[in-house]
């Protein structure tokens, strides 16, 4: 352990956020995954997040050894398979959002320790891991959701996944700089997908009820602030519940942790400190003594549910007290600090030659 912990007075002290760090490590399988919980499976996504709660909260060991769990499993095609239970996999198939985030992960680490060495050890993981992810992406710069073990693509397009693949490509791009590698296809992906997210809604699944996709693309601080600003205040009713988070699914009783928390790191991202303090003040009913956090609440029915208290709720509840506290190097990862727009980003500003359709 190293480093200074994060800690937010009123909301999570820094013994506290220690003891959530060791729920996560408690986890952690001898092979270095991090499943939800125990006896639960692992996805690539959830495990480097849970990583990264530790790498923020000063387990770098742990962390280390779960992007070790990465450089193993990778696959020849540079992909991981989207669930694991132990050291089977259960689904074969490439999510590319999954393989996307491992260079967000990275990226932080590297932030957070200044580890020169880790980042060279695991800089052709990611860059094989993007090399997979690419080939996905459609002209129009929205990436498909996944490949099935057969070679079929699934062609369904998320809006949760592709703002999320958007950092990891921005991060992708800063460890290419860093290891003096340049990758301008990486930028002109990113900048693509990019425009895609701003000026083609209509390329995406309607998922509006969740509120994922009401916030997702806010996180790494690609939006102009009022942009952004409008996004939020758009749905806030729909989602926000008074003292207890927020809602996953618009439509439905139940606050969730990791969302709650996730909105907090959007929040940060535009200023609004204040609301982000009381959002991640509001979750924390979700803690358990051990200090790990459930994933949800029915609150009508005043019940936890599922009932299972899960690894990459406690990381990112670790990561939204990092980004309010500034207490790491990497606690402006989601606002979008160090991460440049790129050149090719800037050029693409005001054009659109897109099709009307995908």
């Amino acid at each position: 352990m190293s480093g200074e912990i994060p800690a937010l007075d009123g909301v999570l002290s820094a013994d506290e956020c220690l003891l959530t760090a060791k729920a996560i490590a408690s986890v952690q399988q001898e092979s270095g995954a991090l499943p939800w919980f125990p006896g639960g499976h692992t996805d690539p996504w959830d495990h480097i997040q849970s990583a990264m709660g530790l790498t923020a909260a000063g387990f770098t060991t742990e962390a280390e050894a779960a992007y070790d769990w990465c450089r193993r499993a990778q696959r020849a095609d540079g992909s991981w398979a989207a669930k694991y239970v132990g050291e089977d996999v259960v689904d074969a198939s490439t999510d590319a959002n999954f393989c996307a985030y491992v260079a967000t992960g990275v990226w932080h680490h590297w932030t957070v320790t200044g580890d020169r060495a880790f980042v060279d050890r695991m800089w052709p993981v990611v860059r094989r891991a993007i090399g997979a992810v690419l080939p996905l992406q459609a002209p129009g710069g929205e990436i498909r959701w996944k490949r099935e073990p057969s070679g079929a693509v699934r062609s369904e397009i998320l809006l949760t996944g592709n703002a999320s693949m958007h950092l990891s490509l921005r991060c992708a791009v800063a460890l290419a700089e860093l290891v003096g590698e340049l990758e301008p296809e990486w930028e002109l992906a990113a900048a693509r997908l990019r425009h895609a997210l701003d000026e083609h809604p209509e390329r995406f699944a309607d998922k509006s009820r969740y509120s994922m996709d009401w916030y997702y693309p806010i996180l790494g601080g690609a939006l102009a602030p009022d942009v952004a600003e409008a996004r939020l205040t758009s749905r806030w009713d729909d989602f926000v519940v008074p003292g207890l988070g927020i809602r996953c699914v618009a439509d439905q009783p139940w606050v969730t942790g990791a969302e709650t928390c996730e909105l907090v790191l959007a929040l940060d991202a535009v200023g609004r400190r204040d609301d982000a303090l009381e959002q991640l003040a509001a979750m924390q009913h979700l803690r358990h003594t051990d200090g790990s956090y459930w994933t949800g609440y029915v609150y009508p029915d005043a019940e936890r549910w599922p009932v299972e208290q899960t690894a990459w709720t406690a990381a990112t509840v670790i990561l939204a007290t990092d980004a309010l506290s500034r207490t790491t190097p990497g606690s402006g990862l989601f606002r979008g600090e160090g991460l440049a727009a790129g050149a090719l980003a800037a050029a693409l500003e005001g054009t659109c030659s897109c099709p009307a359709t995908r």
